[in-house]
């Protein structure tokens, strides 16, 4: 069951997706947790996150050859993983 925490932490990485993707961060974040995580994003987990940032790095890879952007964003996104119980 969906919690108000589990779409607070899929709003966050939303967020921090749209710096770098634009108006497409929902619908590219929704598609990544349904088709690599397999679930819908209101299940998003703290435990998800890690995997999720693997799928997002080939994903964002597959847009742009530009290693630093990739890695900044991967980064961005780490801050939450590393920030149990704030998401």
């Amino acid at each position: 069951m969906a919690t108000a925490s589990n779409m607070l932490l899929y709003d966050k990485v939303v967020r921090v997706t749209h710096v770098y993707l634009g108006p497409a961060a929902d619908r590219f974040i929704a598609r990544q947790v349904q088709n690599h995580l397999h679930k819908s994003p209101q299940e998003l987990s703290q435990s998800d996150l890690l995997k999720l940032i693997d799928w997002i790095r080939v994903g964002v890879s597959l847009i742009t050859d530009d290693s630093e952007i990739i890695e900044e964003y991967a980064s961005q996104l780490l801050k939450l993983a590393r920030a149990p119980g704030k998401s």
